[in-house]
């Protein structure tokens, strides 16, 4: 089956080392085998495009070192897209920037 690749950089997928205790179950529940674990029983992200945000990693993880905004960073990219931003860009508002540095313009980012 081909691999798929949904929007490119847009993904909100973190992962923190740290906390990581190499249980795999981040691994066992990934649809889109996004995570592995390495050689030192640690988790890492081996494909970050192919994540598609459903949130399984984050879930199941005990230690919460998986983190990911279920279903944001694609939807984000899309609504940026179609208001001529960046896709990477940070916010999707259209509400104005009052009191902030951007005053007037329709991102605060």
């Amino acid at each position: 089956m081909k691999r798929l690749t949904y929007l490119k950089n847009v993904v909100t997928l973190k992962l923190n080392e740290e906390k990581c205790i190499g249980c795999g179950a981040c691994v066992e529940v990934c649809p889109q085998a996004v995570i592995g674990i390495n050689g030192v029983n640690r988790a890492w992200i081996q494909d970050r495009d192919a994540c598609m945000e459903c949130g399984a990693c984050n879930r199941n993880c005990p230690t919460e070192a998986v983190s990911v905004q279920a279903g944001v960073g694609c939807a984000a990219a899309v609504i940026n897209t179609m208001l001529g931003r960046e896709p990477s860009s940070c916010c999707c508002t259209l509400e104005s920037c009052e009191g902030t540095e951007n005053q007037g313009k329709t991102s605060c980012c």
